[in-house]
């Protein structure tokens, strides 16, 4: 039994914090209820669903069949690639199927025979849903590991690419990169994407297989390195902007650049033992819900979150139709150990606002009235229209819509009349005079209206785009802005509908494009508080605070990486990049002189110069002192030399 506690005791704080479970049933003082939390489902084998595809075309090996080599005989070349065959085949599929004990299958790739041209392979896993990774990315080759090669993420089905790490055995020759290592990272930059030298260099076909993304040294910066204080990770997941899109994609491509070589070069007298060999790709992830679901199922050819919280599609990203009372949110880690679960709420009319959000004035109704619906819609008044003395603001006004019936006697059929009443609207606004474009409200008999008359009841006339009551009743849809405004108005010299006052950076006519200085969450629907993200460039080695739809910045000169913080080889950061005054390639100190940080050359004593090129030549320095001297007396020769000989002529 104390085993077993023990065990407990230890794997328990690693359960807490999994967001396994959508909502529980409780009581309290009011009564049973349910209670929701943030929920996420538990990882998976993601290989298991994924899509492979491998191109340039006829880079797999076997059509046509030919025989390979490998590292540890090289000249006993009695291996065979042949795709009609299926014990000789090496397909795409060998990649991520199960291997049986003792026995590993493999994709491979023809050889290099047509070396120096480049020996490249894309290998491309798709998955056509959004996935969030919770283990190191493992890919397992066989006959060595490539010498070069990229890892790289899409977050919008395979449109775009951005790289995750490059592999090199040497990083600076292969991408013009400084070799980085995970475990030198720190919460300010664990979202860098780094050049590694751990997974390139030749140890042996036998003996290093694989090579790693790593994610779990990543997480272990927040949660400690038994990843045992999760909560300090969820907790950072909300706050740290783009480190949960870090981890997050929907496709994932391996650029194979340059195979195992075996050695320090090539023998070109040998090259069919050049080639790739995958045996295993090995992701483990879950599927993203935005925290509102807590099970993912294959259905219909992809996954697909079972949603809760009155959510729906493929990811959770929308509120259901009937459940739009507020903008969609992603549930929040935060506050641990249940998080946030942001339900959808449920409307109560046709905008998802309560009908009984204000109160309503009642008017007689004709005996025919049949129908009766409300809808509450937010108008921005045409202030040039309305008496100046009057303070007017954008307003919320019930619009009522009555149908009416004919006569049971009646032949013909119903005709519908559509009416619309206007409540709380000021009293000296009702009564002001109309202006020079809008026509003035009339009751049903044409006549005029004034403030004696008996009824509230206003009907505008056809069109009245100051108030934006005939588009919004006949279609509300012009006036959809995706949750980042509540008001809308009516351009009337366009014809047009457009959102007023558009948030969350958002700009556009229904609030659909971001602000200049930000770009578009791929990963968020349309309607999340977060669609836009802000590009962050940074000024001193960026164009401008615009980036593209990537958030790639426009660097300067010598400037390099997403944000334009990097520089470029040859050159130096100091207040954006400067190129470099010497270094040890092109630029190099001379007469003994070293180089700082490409900045100047700290020269010896007796030398100066950009690089210590030129001798000194002052009192402490006799050797260039009497170098000047012996310059002087040959000088003095000469002239002397020269007056002698206008003597003799």
């Amino acid at each position: 039994m104390l085993p077993l506690f023990a065990l407990l005791a230890h794997y328990l704080p690693l359960a807490l914090g999994h967001y396994d479970i959508c909502k529980s049933w409780v009581t309290s003082d009011d009564g049973p209820s349910w209670e929701y939390y943030a929920c996420q489902p538990k990882p998976m084998v993601m290989k298991e669903y994924a899509i492979i595809k491998v191109d340039p075309p006829g880079i797999t090996c076997g059509d046509p069949a030919e025989y390979f080599c490998t590292h540890e005989n090289p000249y006993l070349c009695s291996d065979e690639c042949d795709a009609s065959t299926p014990d000789l085949a090496h397909p795409p599929s060998h990649m991520v199927d199960k291997d049986e004990e003792g026995m590993a299958t493999y994709w491979q790739s023809v050889t290099w025979k047509r070396y120096p041209e480049p020996l490249v392979a894309n290998i491309t896993l798709s998955w056509n849903k959004t996935i969030e990774l919770t283990d190191d990315i493992v890919v397992t080759f066989e006959y060595g590991r490539p010498t070069a090669m990229m890892l790289e993420k899409s977050l919008d089905y395979g449109r775009t690419w951005h790289p995750y790490q490059y592999y090199a055995d040497d990083c600076i020759e292969a991408f013009g990169m400084n070799p980085k290592k995970v475990v030198n990272l720190n919460a300010s930059n664990v979202t860098r994407v780094l050049c590694t030298e751990d997974y390139s260099r030749w140890a042996g076909s036998k003996k290093e297989k694989n090579v790693l993304f790593e994610v779990r040294e990543r997480f272990a910066i927040f949660a400690g390195p038994d990843l045992r204080k999760m909560e300090n990770l969820y907790t950072r997941m909300e706050s740290a902007k783009g480190l949960k899109d870090f981890f997050t994609f929907t496709d994932l491509r391996l650029r194979l650049l340059r195979p195992a070589l075996g050695g320090t070069y090539v023998q070109r007298d040998n090259l069919r033992k050049y080639f790739y060999a995958i045996s295993n790709i090995e992701v483990t992830a879950r599927c993203k819900c935005n925290l509102h679901s807590n099970a993912c199922n294959f259905r219909e050819g992809a996954l697909q979150c079972e949603c809760e919280h009155n959510t729906t599609g493929q990811d959770c990203g929308r509120c259901k139709k009937s459940f739009r009372n507020r903008s969609w949110r992603s549930g929040s880690y935060t506050p641990i150990p249940h998080g946030s679960p942001n339900s959808c709420a449920a409307s109560g009319s046709a905008l998802g606002i309560s009908e009984t959000a204000r109160p309503e004035v009642t008017t007689a109704r004709p005996a025919q009235t049949t129908e009766l619906t409300t809808t509450q819609v937010t108008l921005v008044l045409d202030t040039t229209q309305v008496d100046p003395g009057v303070q007017t603001s954008a307003s919320t006004y019930i619009l009522k819509t009555e149908k009416k019936e004919a006569p049971e006697s009646s032949p013909t059929p119903p005709v519908l009349e559509p009416k619309v009443q206007l409540q709380e609207i000021p009293e000296k606004i009702r009564a002001a005079p109309p202006t020079h474009r809008a026509p003035p409200l009339t009751t049903s008999t044409g006549k005029k209206h004034s403030k004696s008359a008996s009824s509230k009841t206003f009907i505008a006339p056809e069109p009245t785009p100051a108030y934006v009551i005939d588009a919004l009743v006949k279609n509300p849809k012009d006036c959809e802005c995706y949750g980042h405004s509540s008001r809308c108005s009516f351009i009337d010299f366009l014809n047009v509908v457009t959102c007023v006052s558009c948030k969350h950076n958002t700009r556009g006519q229904h609030c659909q494009h971001c602000r200049l200085g930000f770009y578009r969450n791929v990963s968020a629907e349309l309607d999340d508080e977060n669609v836009c993200i802000q590009c962050n460039c940074n000024q001193q080695g960026s164009e401008h605070e615009r980036c593209n739809e990537t958030g790639d910045c426009v660097c300067r000169p010598g400037a390099t990486g997403t944000k334009c913080d990097e520089c470029y080889l040859g050159y130096h950061w100091r207040q954006g990049c400067q190129p470099n005054v010497c270094d040890d390639e092109l630029l190099i100190c001379q007469n003994g002189g070293t180089c700082h940080q490409g900045q100047r050359c700290i020269c010896p004593s007796g030398f100066k110069g950009a690089l210590c090129q030129d001798a000194k030549c002052d009192s402490t320095h006799r050797n260039c002192d009497s170098a000047s001297s012996t310059m002087v007396i040959s000088v003095l020769l000469l002239v002397c030399t020269l007056l002698l000989s206008l003597e003799g002529i």
